[in-house]
């Protein structure tokens, strides 16, 4: 049974937790387990693709085509998806996906062309956004008011860090045959083992968001908007050209493995300092601060000799920086939505970084193609540099948001979905607050 409702947040923890899909402590770390297997195969696939793109004779701007599309699948699935949640419930639907995204990271190996890698990319985006909802909708099912928070963080480390560990991976084995694609095509499968335990057949409520449209979007956040399209482009770049940098640059397999996963992990060890500093300085600011240290550091790496083992502390203090940047402007978006449209401008925010992390690589490629591989690196200090000059002008011309008015920090993982936001009450509290004050 599914329910629709613009609320983000149910009215009760009674009324939320009547018919619980995921029950217990145990059933909650299992789902987890499940979500991680899936995290690990989806970083495995992105690294192994990445270096045999080089290896088959992809060029630098069909890599970053091929790439993109893993993103455009990412921005179509929610849009479909919740409606078969309603229709044939949450263990079909996980089911289904799960077993296509593993028959595509399979097709990958029998099917060589630049084509059908695109097509095949937008695919596996495409289930594993779907993959992501289903996972969040169960987690806000299983989760009280008292646990988000902390459901919230778990479930930031598992995605992050298995993304991470995921690619770590690309040393185990040797991307030019079959065996990594066969281990991250299993891990992907057997996702749905541990989680299918964990949920029962009931299916938990699915509350559709309204959506605000990109003109109001614009006036209730600009640097949210603005800031989240180039957060975007600079996260599609890092996350779909970094193995094709890397294997271009001549990093042997260990270091290409540390490169690709130590901005993950770096995104880690930064959140919560940068989102602790975001919730007792004025949180422009602190975006202002975040971004440019980010250029700066992607300038470092810039002018780093290709292959130096020098680049890899550097890359994950870049991780560290940028990836954060994304939750300190959904905080600033947040902290600036009149009641009762935190959601939707929260969902907004996700089809904007969507867009940007789409024309990131594609942009990057044709770059790269132009002026060698260092590009990669200088178009991350243009992204970043970008939201660095719009956040530091709306600082010259709009007075910030009081400090009193600021709510908690928001911690997301990279390419998290809507029904993620919903693990923290924030929206709803934020604009309880405000029509306090009025």
């Amino acid at each position: 049974m599914s329910l629709t409702d613009s609320h983000p947040e149910p009215q009760s923890e009674h009324d939320e937790h009547l018919h619980q899909t995921v029950r217990g402590g145990m059933a909650l770390r299992t789902l987890f387990l499940g979500f991680a297997m899936l995290m690990v195969g989806n970083g495995l696939n992105l690294a192994v693709l990445g270096v045999r793109m080089v290896e088959e004779g992809f060029d630098v701007r069909t890599s970053g085509a091929v790439m993109a599309c893993y993103f455009a699948g990412f921005l179509l699935s929610p849009v479909l998806v919740v409606k078969w949640l309603s229709g044939v419930g949450h263990v079909r639907v996980f089911a289904s996906l799960a077993s296509l995204a593993s028959c595509v990271v399979l097709l990958h190996f029998v099917w060589v062309n630049p084509f059908s890698w695109g097509v095949l990319r937008f695919v596996f985006g495409f289930c594993m956004a779907g993959l992501y909802i289903v996972v969040e909708s169960w987690l806000n099912d299983a989760s009280t008011p008292r646990t988000r928070g902390r459901t919230l963080a778990v479930y930031m480390i598992v995605s992050m860090g298995g993304l991470g560990f995921g690619q770590l991976l690309i040393a185990a084995g040797d991307p030019s045959n079959a065996t990594l694609f066969i281990v991250a095509s299993i891990l992907v499968s057997m996702s749905f083992v541990p989680i299918a335990l964990a949920a029962t057949t009931d299916a938990p409520p699915v509350r559709v968001s309204p959506t605000m449209r990109l003109r109001e979007f614009y006036r209730t956040a600009p640097t949210g908007m603005i800031g989240t399209f180039f957060v975007g482009a600079s996260h599609g770049i890092l996350f779909g050209l970094s193995a094709v940098f890397a294997t271009r640059a001549g990093y042997s397999p260990g270091a290409t493995a540390a490169f690709l996963a130590l901005p993950s992990l770096g995104a880690l060890g930064f959140q919560w300092p940068i989102g602790w500093a975001s919730d007792r300085l004025p949180r422009r600011g602190v975006i202002f601060v975040t971004a440019v240290a980010a250029a700066a550091m992607a300038a470092l790496l810039g002018v780093i000799p290709e292959g130096s083992a020098a680049a890899l502390p550097a890359m994950f203090v870049l991780g560290g920086l940028t990836f954060p940047l994304y939750s300190l402007l959904l905080s600033h978006t947040l902290d600036r939505s009149a009641p009762g449209t935190a959601m939707g401008a929260s969902g907004t925010s996700l089809r904007v970084n969507g867009t940007g992390a789409v024309l990131g690589p594609v942009t990057a490629g044709v770059i790269m193609a132009a002026f060698g591989e260092t590009s990669f690196f200088w178009c991350l200090v243009v992204t970043h540099g970008l939201v660095a000059a719009y956040v530091g002008y709306r600082l010259v011309v709009e007075d910030a948001v009081p400090l009193s008015r600021q709510g908690p920090f928001v911690p997301m993982p990279a390419r998290a979905g809507e029904f993620a936001i919903r693990l923290t009450s924030r929206p709803l509290r934020a604009s309880r607050e405000r029509l306090r004050r009025r």
